[in-house]
Formats: C-alpha cells, sequence, structure tokens
C-alpha cells in the first residue's frame, strides 16, 4: 500500500491592520468569529489540513500584525513561503491603496527566484458592511491585472461567505509552486485521522 504523499506549504497573510487577516483564518481552520478586535503582536500561524487530490496538504498560515512598526519581521519570516495572501478591507480606501506597499515588502523580504511567477492572491473582505463599501470589486480586479491577473476573492469573515473556496484556492496554487525536492514530506506510520482534514477535488476555480 503506498503510503500517503504530504505537502508542508507556508502561506504569508499580509494587509492593514484591522482588515480581519486573523478572523479569516480563525473563520477558516476553527469555523468561528469574534466581535472583539485584538491586533495581533508580531507574527503566529495556524495550521489547516485538506486532501487535494492525491496529497495530504498541511497550510501552515502565518497571520502577520498589520502595524508599520511590525512590517518589517525579517527575511527569514517571508523566506520559504509558497504563496501571499494580500487582504484589504472593501469598506477601507486606504487598505486597498496601501497593496502596492504590501506586495513591495514580500518581494523585498521573500526574495522569491521568479517575482512574477509567484503566486500571489488578494481577498477583499468585509463585504458584509452593506452600504459603506469603498472599493469596487472592478477597482480590485484591475489591479490585480495590472499584477499579472492575481486571484481576487471577496469574503467575509464575519458570515464566513467565500472564506472556504478563497483559501483551496490558496492551497492549490501554493501546491502547484512549490519545489517537490524541498517541500514534499513523506511521513512513515503517521495516522490517517488528521484533525481538520477535509476531502477536497480537483481544480482551482481562481
Amino acid at each position: 500500500m503506498n503510503k500517503p504523499r504530504r505537502a508542508l506549504l507556508k502561506v504569508i497573510v499580509l494587509g492593514d491592520s484591522g482588515v480581519g487577516k486573523t478572523s479569516l483564518m480563525n473563520q477558516y481552520v476553527y469555523k468561528k468569529f469574534t466581535q472583539h478586535y485584538k491586533a495581533t503582536i508580531g507574527a503566529d500561524f495556524v495550521t489547516k489540513e485538506l486532501q487535494i487530490d492525491d496529497k495530504l496538504v498541511t497550510l501552515q498560515i502565518w497571520d502577520t500584525a498589520g502595524q508599520e512598526r511590525f512590517q518589517s519581521l525579517g527575511s527569514a519570516f517571508y523566506r520559504g513561503a509558497d504563496c501571499c495572501v494580500l487582504v484589504y478591507d472593501v469598506n477601507v480606501q486606504k487598505s486597498f491603496e496601501t497593496l502596492n506597499n504590501w506586495h513591495e515588502e514580500f518581494v523585498k523580504q521573500a526574495d522569491p527566484v521568479d517575482p512574477d511567477a509567484f503566486p500571489f492572491i488578494l481577498f477583499g473582505n468585509k463585504i458584509d458592511g452593506g452600504s459603506s463599501r469603498m472599493v469596487s470589486e472592478k477597482k480590485a480586479r484591475d489591479w490585480c491585472a495590472s499584477r499579472g491577473d492575481i486571484p481576487h476573492f471577496e469574503t467575509s469573515a464575519k458570515e464566513g461567505y467565500n472564506v472556504n473556496e478563497a483559501f483551496l484556492c490558496v492551497a492549490k496554487m501554493a501546491l502547484e509552486g512549490e519545489h517537490e525536492q524541498q517541500n514534499d514530506l513523506y511521513f512513515q506510520g503517521i495516522s490517517e485521522t488528521v484533525s481538520e482534514v477535509e476531502q477536497r477535488g480537483g481544480g482551482c476555480a481562481c
């Protein structure tokens, strides 16, 4: 019997403070949302396991502080990333305008071999805000087009809208771009009953 193939993928989540990075991750991994805002200090990560085709994928999702004093966490933090998620709040224009800064910060710190081919994905969060929207979907898609057709999802961490779909796309993009010899892990004797495993099928909808 063949052992299941496993991949460990590192995902970095960047964006201004308060756009909902931590809430998106908590909704995805723990299916929970809290109204109480607590700023992330430095960086933290959560893990999520899911199955894509014949691979068990462990997403290691790194949550970063959006405050300027924590922006330069050092290249060691960014290095080895397989995908970068950029998050803005559709109700806060400034959080959209700083996306270029976050994109440039990641490229500078992570120093990917081919920055143009590195997988980025854009989340426009808090679409449950009703009439307070400041950033149109068209404006976001135009920005994505200018960056090489980055995939774009509008999400609501509060209501769970599009969160699973968005992170599934993240996982598939990261998996496609991974370096097999570095990130493929073969575990012997590991329990099949891994927590939070999701049975997922083929192609990414992004």
